[in-house]
């Protein structure tokens, strides 16, 4: 038995949702999100919840269930609060700034890096050594931060690169003479 899958999601005040077959719309404050679930589970809307369950006694069908649970959890939270990732430059020069629809990051090269903004995804530089992504879909938001954060990744001797919020960087000591 699902743990997860058992539970059934909440729709808080001024989310709605509907089903039509296997995919679920729903609305909310800051826009619209669907997802289609597998034929391996049942979607039902019943007053401000909504339930999952599974159509079988498969393996598959335990599988999806509590990941269409949490789908749905998912698209939930973007359409209310959204999701967001924080990201920390460290290093000397090092810093990032917004031109419109670029990202322009300063990080040791030769040159500028340019990073373009996917839609759907807002980036924002308060200071110039944080960068905060925002957007209603939590696998698009992790994708764009995971791809900044590629372009220089916390080295292990000094600690320079770009860095999620909270992440501990394990340190090595360096040559000794």
């Amino acid at each position: 038995m699902s743990r997860i899958g058992k539970k059934p999601v909440a729709l808080t005040k001024g989310v709605t949702a509907s089903v039509s077959g296997q995919t679920i719309e729903v609305k909310g404050p800051k826009g619209t999100r669907s997802f289609t679930a597998t034929d391996d589970v049942t979607i039902a809307v019943e007053g401000t919840e909504v339930k999952v369950t599974p159509r079988g006694l498969s393996k598959r069908a335990r599988q999806q269930w509590g990941m269409t649970r949490s789908m749905i959890e998912n698209l939930v939270t973007g359409v209310t609060t959204g999701f967001k990732k924080e990201l920390d430059i460290q290093g000397v020069g090092y810093r990032a700034a917004m031109t419109g629809n670029v990202l322009k990051l300063s990080l040791g090269f030769s040159h500028e890096v340019n990073f373009e903004v996917p839609k759907g995804v807002t980036v924002a530089t308060p200071k110039p050594t944080e960068i905060v992504v925002e957007g209603m879909d939590e696998q698009q938001v992790g994708q764009v931060a995971a791809n900044i954060r590629e372009w220089r990744q916390p080295e292990p001797y000094k600690g320079k690169g770009i860095r999620y919020r909270g992440e501990f960087v394990f340190r090595k000591e360096g040559k000794k003479k």
